[in-house]
């Protein structure tokens, strides 16, 4: 069932916001144990879906009234465990709401639980978890990460929509290995008060879903600006929904440098759909040259490094929690150590400057080549992902997200589309556009959804 004919049988009644809430937590007790995608279960979401069915009938009910939507658990929800599945927060629960959720809440979403991640947002694979690694619900593979439980959460279907963070891919690469849409907005459309991130300025907080209604619809409520965040913009926000099915005159391009980076097989199958896309739609295909993206794993780890580092100080387990060094897994350590030697060799600008000029570079070639296409398409990630427990090296990990950090180094947005299966792994078409045009993104993934349906 999509989500916009969920939202019609909740309004008309058919179906009650307590009846939608108790099918989803049935699924999540029978089933879930297998998946491990929810860290929690919100105790009091039955009891909150009551109280929502009141103001449907009152006709005074919100956007979002009925629909269960689950949170990754970097984002803080008032009362529920805000754990970054660590041991260092394993038993912090959040004192308040991060602008999100107050924005959902308002909205009358209700929230279904905090879902499992890699440890402090630090994996592209969904193994970190101090509270085990989650399954993948659509292949015998990793998820990815490390908005691995939000995206399972969806593919299983344990709840309508999910809220994820994406630093370098961490939504869109789990979207495209669970078969979901995964979405990273413009940086600064999305208030991130209230995120516990992984590196703050590159991430942002965005959305999964079945279907593009619902990954628009969500986007639409918690955009805008918001003095507690100060690199929100003041952006005229539309209703992103209500223009999805406005199929548009376009140049679109791939980028053989992006396909120097894939396996062939995966690049293949994505120049094949942009081709059937474009020809359906009248749209004319380009290549075009983005040669600095080669660089974007070089430069996105060392800011990384730096800024987890420098947020991560305030674990020092005096005021709540416990000493992170002392507690956390191998991966979070090992950015930990490496942002305090990177930040001890900075007054010789060895790195982290000189990562924040190859970004920039990678800003500029993004700027120019929208000067000349509509949007840019690749695949979500460049390999078909590992099985859970496999051995693979530390580079190897990192390359997952080779595809994807570039969006997060230019600030533009992106969104994985499902566009099929190679040796049953589910396979995610990127498209990433200029910054704040999201309406445009998202009328391009609709026809890339129609196309599978």
């Amino acid at each position: 069932m999509s989500t916009q004919e969920k939202l019609q049988l909740l309004k008309s009644k058919k179906l009650s916001a307590e009846k939608n809430i108790q099918q989803f937590l049935e699924k999540i007790k029978s089933e879930d144990s297998r998946i491990n995608s929810f860290i929690q279960i919100n105790p009091d979401a039955l009891k909150e879906a009551r109280e929502i069915d009141k103001k449907i009938k009152q006709g005074k009910a919100g956007k979002l009234a009925g629909l269960a939507i689950a949170v990754k658990s970097n984002i803080n929800v008032r009362g529920l465990l805000a754990t970054c599945a660590s041991k260092t927060l394993e038993n912090y629960k959040a004192t308040y709401d991060a602008s999100v959720i107050e924005k959902i809440k308002s909205e009358d979403g209700i929230i279904i639980g905090m879902t499992n991640m890699d440890e402090f947002a630090c994996g592209s694979s969904g193994e970190t978890s101090a509270f085990g690694p989650i399954k993948n619900p659509a292949a015998d593979a990793i998820p990815g990460g490390s908005s691995s439980g939000s995206a399972a959460a969806v593919s299983a279907g344990f709840c309508d929509l999910a809220l994820g963070s994406d630093t370098g891919g961490s939504i869109r690469n789990p979207a495209s290995n669970c078969n979901t849409i995964g979405l990273k907005p413009s940086y600064g459309l999305v208030s991130r008060y209230g995120l516990i991130d992984l590196a703050m300025s590159l991430e942002q907080i965005g959305t999964f879903s079945n279907d593009v209604y619902g990954s628009a619809l969500l986007l639409g409520i918690i955009a805008g600006e918001d003095e507690k965040d100060p690199i929100t913009f003041d952006e005229k926000i539309p209703s992103y929904e209500k223009e999805i099915e406005t199929i548009p005159k376009l140049k679109v391009a791939l980028s053989p440098d992006f396909e120097k980076l894939c396996d062939k097989g995966i690049y293949e199958h994505i120049r094949k759909k942009t081709e059937e896309a474009c020809k359906k739609n009248g749209w004319k295909l380009e290549k075009i040259d983005l040669k600095h993206i080669e660089l974007a794993v070089q430069a996105y780890y060392p800011i990384n490094y730096v800024e987890f580092f420098s947020g991560t100080r305030k674990f020092d387990g005096r005021k709540y929690g416990f000493r992170i060094e002392e507690v956390c897994g191998p991966e979070v350590l090992r950015r930990i150590l490496g942002g305090s030697e990177i930040s001890k060799a900075e007054y010789h600008g060895l790195y982290y400057r000189n990562a924040l000029k190859a970004a920039q570079l990678i800003k500029q070639e993004f700027e120019s080549a929208f000067k000349k296409v509509d949007a840019i398409i690749c695949p979500t990630v460049p390999k078909l992902p590992h099985k859970i427990g496999a051995k693979i090296s530390t580079e190897e990990m990192y390359s997952y997200d080779a595809m994807t950090i570039p969006a997060n180094l230019a600030g533009i947005p992106a969104i994985s589309v499902p566009v099929g299966k190679i040796n049953k792994i589910p396979i995610g078409l990127q498209i990433m556009v200029p910054a704040f045009n999201e309406a445009r993104m998202f009328q391009i993934a609709r026809t890339f959804e129609k196309l599978e349906k």
